[in-house]
Order: structure tokens, then sequence, then C-alpha cells
């Protein structure tokens, strides 16, 4: 054997290679998961050292204990980051720049009047600021940028830190397994090869079944049962307009899209809605509100709250200010917001709200009109990656197919986001050159999110190419069918570890589908509950505290606020669990 086969040559991989163990092997495969949640949940590293480690820990593995030849273990890290970087990052990347794009044109702060215009209730605007428009945002961007953006906005309309900071936490659920044009389910599909489409159709029928609940739960974390009381019919029709339009979108309509339309429907019901009804204890909420605000801002040294963030998709992308074109900053009073929806005509309401329906358009036609979308298709790169194709094997002998790389150049979601900047650049008056500073000043912003997300999907790949993932979800599957109840757990934990559903699929996706296959149970099924069950984890995630923490001047009280939302977080994930296991059994006839 020469040097160089020994580095490169072909590689199949075996499901108990330590001491012919099944156990002690999954115990080994185990270590690059255990390096994660040591560094970033326990040492509390930067999100991009902890990735890297683990990485590390993976090839260590990989070559070592799996007998991975190494340079097909390096070759499978490159090709993951490469997937990280193009098209995950590259979404995330152009939603930011679209939303610093209104920012700079001064529009976004039109858009917050008119939020202020549809009520001026706090606990209504709870809802329609954090859910309707949070999910919008989660929609285009996620990975941070809802919380933070929503959480300084309920600030400004009377919310004390800690509870602004809560509840858009527990705002951004509901419509994570969606995010970012359907990111973390596309992951889940590419690695998997289940098509994505179906996977999301399957989380479309888990989902919405927390949406239904989560307004009724914002009100009583904004004023107590009193909230609840007398808020609970608008909660109930948002939370339920929202549920059933995310069902259908994702079931029959666009994975990319559902978000973009649960949330807009919800929003349209809202508006609907209080033209007919209003709450009332609007002037005891603000003076309950007003009392909690001042004790929660006594504590908070003077200068350490920010205007609007953009947030970033790791702990290092320090959140943009909201800015106009002078550099003025945007923190408002509840009165200026009256004053300046008060000011508000039907023109200024359409141009705030003009970013958002361009979107939709575009990616409307780009996803449901046949001819555009086999065009954009056939337009795909599909790249054997250099040195792996056909030289990793799967368990079963066959050549492995998720060594081929597929660059999506124009179809992408980002292509079409970066579009959609472009055209509002221009009507905004931002031109050329001013989305140009905007996206120089958010690629060197989330520099360190790339080497995160790069990091962790390089993780996946030598995991899931090496083996060490079917290893341990063979080992797991023992459970037998008693894991359906179990799997949404994989997502939870793998969320609150990295901050990012898409990487908690990117971790778990394929060992989900491992166990389920060796479980007898519908590998789709646990596919999509590693997604449900990782949208109640953000919450807990320490870079969304971070960023919570950050954005309402709280920096240093992420306890406070991982106390807080700690107990709705666990009743949501057990809540997950018992759904995922009803439907591997007596409720299998609500799955598509």
């Amino acid at each position: 054997m020469t040097a160089l086969t020994a580095l490169t040559g072909s590689y199949q991989p075996e499901i108990a290679p330590v001491l012919d163990s099944l156990a002690l092997s999954a115990l080994v495969a185990a270590l690059p998961l255990l390096t994660v949640f040591v560094t970033l949940g326990w040492l509390r590293w930067k999100a991009h050292w902890a990735g890297l480690a683990a990485v590390a820990v993976a090839l260590l593995v990989a070559v070592v204990a799996f007998g991975m030849p190494v340079g097909l273990a390096a070759l499978s890290a490159t090709q993951g980051a490469a997937f990280g970087l193009f098209p995950i990052m590259w979404i995330v990347f152009t939603a930011i720049v679209l939303y610093q794009v209104t920012v700079r044109s001064g529009h976004f702060e039109d858009l917050r009047a008119t939020f202020h215009l549809i009520s001026d209730d706090p606990r209504v605007q709870a809802v329609i600021i954090a859910f309707c428009f949070g999910g919008l945002l989660e929609a285009l961007a996620g990975f941070g940028a809802p919380v933070a953006i929503t959480g300084v906005m309920l600030m400004a309309v009377g919310f004390s830190p800690l509870r602004a900071a809560t509840v858009v936490l527990l705002a951004n659920t509901a419509p994570v397994a969606f995010g970012a044009i359907g990111i973390p389910i596309i992951t889940a599909g590419n690695l998997t090869k289940i098509p994505y489409t179906e996977i999301g159709a399957y989380v479309g029928h888990q989902t919405p079944i927390i949406a239904l609940f989560v307004p009724l739960l914002l009100v009583l974390m904004a004023d107590g049962r009193r909230g609840i009381r007398q808020t609970w019919p608008i909660a109930v029709v948002v939370g339920a307009t929202f549920a059933v339009a995310q069902w259908i979108s994702a079931t029959w309509i666009s994975v990319e899209l559902t978000d973009i339309i649960a949330s807009l429907a919800g929003l349209a019901a809202a508006v609907l809605f209080l033209r007919v009804w209003q709450p009332t204890g609007r002037e005891e909420a603000l003076e309950a509100m007003g009392v909690e605000r001042e004790r929660d801002l006594a504590t908070v040294a003077a200068g350490e709250r920010t205007a609007y963030a953009a947030g970033g998709s790791g702990d290092d992308a320090a959140p943009p200010r909201a800015l106009d074109k002078a550099g003025h900053d945007h923190s408002v009073s509840v009165a200026e917001l009256d004053a300046r929806a008060r000011e508000l005509t039907p023109r200024r309401i359409s141009m705030a709200l003009f970013p958002y329906i361009l979107v939709i358009a575009i990616f409307s036609v780009a996803k449901l009109v046949p001819a555009v979308k086999d065009w954009l298709a056939s337009t795909d790169v599909k790249i054997p990656w250099p040195g792996t194709s056909g030289e990793i094997l799967t368990h079963a002998g066959e050549p492995a197919t998720a060594t081929t790389y597929n660059l999506q150049w124009l179809s992408s979601p980002g292509t079409l986001l970066l579009l959609s900047a472009l055209i509002v650049a221009l009507v905004y008056g931002v031109g050329v050159s001013g989305l140009g500073a905007e996206m120089a000043a958010t690629a060197h912003k989330m520099r360190f999110a790339f080497l995160t997300v790069a990091s962790v999907l390089a993780l996946a790949y030598v995991m899931n190419l090496s083996g060490q993932t079917i290893t341990i979800g063979t080992w797991i599957a023992g459970a037998g069918a008693a894991f359906a109840f179990l799997s949404p757990l994989l997502g939870w934990l793998g969320t609150a570890v990295t901050g990012s559903d898409t990487s908690a699929n990117a971790l778990f996706a394929t060992l989900q589908q491992t166990a389920a296959t060796n479980a007898g149970i519908d590998p789709t099924l646990l596919v999509a509950a590693n997604t449900s069950g990782g949208v109640v984890g953000k919450m807990i995630s320490p870079q969304n505290l971070t960023i919570a923490a950050t954005a309402v001047g709280l920096v240093g009280r992420e306890s406070d606020i991982l106390r807080k939302v700690l107990p709705w977080s666990i009743g949501l994930v057990v809540a997950v669990c018992l759904l995922v296991g009803l439907q591997s059994t007596i409720l299998a006839w609500m799955l598509p």
C-alpha cells in the first residue's frame, strides 16, 4: 500500500469498529458531540472555538477509532465547511443585509410605528411584534435576528428589559423550524437524502400545535393571568391563524415560504380582528409595566442599553445598530411612537412593508411557477467532491451520494434575497454603494459566525461519512419504539448548545434517520421531530440568551433570563416529545 493510498484510499465504515462492541463504539463516536456540550455549555468557549475543537476530535475519532484514511476525513470536513458557507451562511448574510438596508434608509422606523398604529395595548403589541413580525424576521434571517430586533422594539413600547427579553425568546419558537427560508429543514434533507419538502410537511404537522398556544403564553408572560383574561381573544385568533397557515403552507405550498405566509396571515388576522374588538385594561397594564421597567432599569448601568440590533448567528456577531442615513440612533419613547404613528400615510406604510412584500413576490415566482423553478434548478452545478466522490462507501457498500456538492449559485434563497436587497436599495434611495457598504459591514460583523457554522457542518460531515453517526444511531435504536418519544430531545439539546436548529439538524438528522430505520419507525417522522424539538431549545441557547441580554441592556444577567425561560422550554419539549411519540402510534393519521 502506497502512502497516498493510505491517506486517501476508499473507505467503508463499520458499525462496531471499537473492539467489536456497539456500545463502546457509540461511546467513542459520541466524543465530538460531548466536546461541543462541554466547551460551549460548561467551559463557555466562543462558539467558533468550540466548533473547531469538536471537528478536531471528530477527525481523530474517524481516523484512529473508525479507520478512515486521513485524507478522506480531512476532505469530508472541507465539503461540510463549504456547505456551511454556501448555501447556509449565504442565506443568513443576505437576509441580514436586506434588513440593514431598510434600517439605513430610515423606513424601518415607519415599520415600528405601523405596528403601534395597529394597537397601542402593550400585550397585543407583544403578540404582533414578537410573534408575527418576529416570525417574519425568522423566516428571512433567523440566527438571533428576531430576538435582538423585537426585544428592543418591545422596550420601546413599555416593557422592562427582563420581560422584553423573555417574551421575545418565547415567541422565537414555532417559526424556527422554517427559519432563514427553511434552512434547518433543507439541511436535514441534504444530509439524509429525504426530500426536504417531505420533512417540511411532517414538521408542518408538529410545530403548528406549538404555534397555536404561543400567543396565549406570551400574554401570560407579559401581564400574568390578567393578560390572559383581557386579551385571550386576539391571542387565540392570531395563534390559530398562524398555525393553520403554517400547516397549509408546509404541506402544500412551499417550505421556504411557510413562515412568511404564516406570519403575514397572523398579522392580517390581528389587524382585522382589532377592527371589531379591543382589549380592556391597557392603562393598568402600562402602569404595572412602568413600575417593573423602572425597577429593572435601575439595575442597568447608564449607557448599557443598546439601540436595535440585528443579531447574528454566533456569539461574536455584534449586533448592528439601527441608524438612519445621517447616523442618528433611533431609540424612541412610547409618546414619540404615538406621534409618528399619527403622522403615517398610506404611502409611508406601503413603503415600510415593501421589502417584505417584494421578498414574498420573488420567492413565490421562483418556487411556485414551474417554468421559473425548473429553469433555476437547471443552473445548479453538481460537483463530485474532489478526493471523496466514489471513494467513500455507505455501510451497505454503495457509493455515498453525500459526496456530491450541489452549488446552487442562482437558485439559492440567498441569491434571491440579494436580488431583493438590490431592488429595495434602489427604491429606497440607498443605492448600490449603500448596499455595498452594508454588505461589507455585515460580512465583518459575521466573520466569526461564518467560522462557527462552517465548523459545525464540517463536524457533521466527518461524523456522517466516517460512520460515527450511524454507530450512535444504531445503538440508540436499542430503545425500540420508545425512541419516538425521546427523539425530540436530541434536537432540543443540539439547538440549546449550538444556538441553531440548522446546526442541530446537521449534527443529529442522520442519527435520527438511522435510529428510526433500525427501530422500525418512520425515518421522516424522527428527522422532523429533531427539527421540532430544536425550536423549543433555541430560547435557552447561550447564543440567543446573549443576543437578548445585549439587545435590552442586561449584559451579564443572562442567568436571570435563563431562569425565566427554562421552565417554558422544558414544558414545551415535553409536549413535543408526547406529540411525536403519539404520532408514531395512535396519532399516525395526523401525518401527511
